[in-house]
């Protein structure tokens, strides 16, 4: 870490602990775009675990903030207490504007809605995706430019995510990018530089206008397989499911965003937090590449180290005692994965990138319970394969500039990171 980062973090950690505790707002998507959110889970971590936090934003409001593992894996493992219901971000819904989504359903519907679906991700299936994610994983780096830079993000990170998702859905392969488009409109504030403006009422309006687009599209889709037999790709599958082939416009495209989001927000931002990481640990990247057999345990703490989901928010649906504070029926709740994943009680050396880390998949990142990620494994896949083919063609990554970090409190992520590679093996 060179001093100017040094002086950055330090001044982070001044600023942090200076504020008065109850005018901490974690959700602050400013700290996340600078990197400088740890030392405020830190400091609430320590002083005020469960957290009442006030937002400006007017569709956020107040918020309880849990920061602390266990306290985390209490929300999570208890959806009786906890409702997934309206959403998952701490934004309320516009009521002219709802996308349900299994993932933001309890159950009985969420079970079935899930249970649909998941047979694509289970080890059956992905063994099959195996070769396939790895011939595409080889042609995306022997694509990658020598001895100049290139953003590793477009070329790498979202290429392979976005090939994979394609598959997935059996979606036109020419417009594969658009997933990445309706990903990023998805998530993305007015301040995010997604849209045109920064206006709040034409950056919505612009990104109603592209979901539409997207939900529009997969409706074309939708109609070629219900009326085709059954298939093994995502659209097929809920054309056919019993429990969602019935679903209306709004929650076919709720269920959308999530399997597109969930398909590649993550993943991409998590191989190019690899990147990052093995830059910003050498001895680590060292160790990596004279052991290939620790790329498992590398993929499982890079997940934790990088988090690609800061939080999930959580509805109480009754009053409830929680680290020693009364959440009140109604009241939202955001589990900062983020945090409890640096909680030092919890997991050694917290703040370190430890590839050879005892309990290596101790983390929250997939989140735990009824909703815990159904697609972790095809992520924990992709992240390996494209490893293994990296240290196959490519003595060392070297950043050749600052990343550029996603300006969200939701999406843990970046938008470039610019990298060259001299040499090939």
């Amino acid at each position: 870490m060179d001093d100017g980062s040094i002086d950055v973090k330090r001044a982070a950690r001044d600023a942090a602990y200076a504020m008065p505790l109850a005018d901490i707002n974690p959700a602050d998507p400013e700290l996340f775009r600078t990197d400088t959110w740890g030392p405020y889970f830190e400091r609430l971590r320590a002083e005020d675990p469960v957290h009442w936090a006030v937002s400006a934003e007017e569709d956020v409001g107040g918020y309880w903030s849990v920061t602390k593992f266990n306290d985390i894996m209490a929300v999570d493992t208890n959806h009786e207490a906890f409702s997934s219901e309206p959403t998952i971000v701490l934004p309320d819904p516009a009521e002219d504007f709802t996308l349900p989504m299994f993932i933001a359903m309890d159950p009985p519907k969420h079970d079935v809605q899930r249970k649909t679906v998941s047979p694509i991700v289970a080890g059956p299936n992905l063994a099959k995706m195996e070769a396939v994610i790895r011939e595409r994983a080889g042609e995306i780096l022997d694509e990658c430019p020598i001895g100049e830079a290139f953003d590793w993000v477009d070329k790498v990170s979202i290429e392979l995510t976005t090939m994979t998702l394609a598959t997935l859905f059996d979606f036109p392969w020419e417009d594969r990018r658009k997933l990445t488009r309706w990903s990023d409109v998805a998530t993305a504030s007015p301040e995010s530089g997604v849209f045109s403006s920064t206006d709040p009422e034409v950056a919505e309006n612009e990104r109603r206008a592209e979901l539409f687009e997207c939900v529009d599209y997969f409706m074309r889709l939708w109609n070629e397989r219900v009326n085709a037999p059954p298939k093994s790709d995502l659209i097929s599958m809920l054309a056919h499911g019993e429990a969602t082939r019935d679903m209306d416009r709004m929650e076919y495209l709720g269920n959308l965003i999530l399997l597109i989001v969930g398909g590649n927000d993550t993943t991409r931002n998590t191989i190019t937090g690899s990147v990052l990481a093995l830059h910003q640990n050498p001895d680590q990247d060292r160790l990596l590449r004279g052991n290939p057999e620790l790329i498992p345990a590398m993929v499982s703490e890079t997940i934790r180290w990088q988090t690609p989901l800061a939080y999930m928010r959580r509805r109480a649906t009754r009053d409830f005692e929680l680290g020693g504070k009364t959440i009140r029926e109604g009241d939202k709740i955001a589990m900062w994965y983020v945090s409890g994943n640096r909680d030092e009680e919890v997991i050694e050396r917290p703040n370190d990138y430890w590839i050879e880390r005892p309990r290596v998949r101790q983390h929250l990142s997939f989140g735990f319970g009824i909703h815990r990620c159904v697609g972790n494994r095809l992520a924990e896949l992709q992240l390996k394969i494209i490893w293994e083919e990296i240290l196959r063609r490519f003595p060392k990554v070297e950043l050749v500039g600052e990343p550029q970090r996603v300006f969200s409190s939701f999406i843990h992520g970046y938008t470039h990171l610019p990298v060259r590679v001299e040499t090939r093996n």
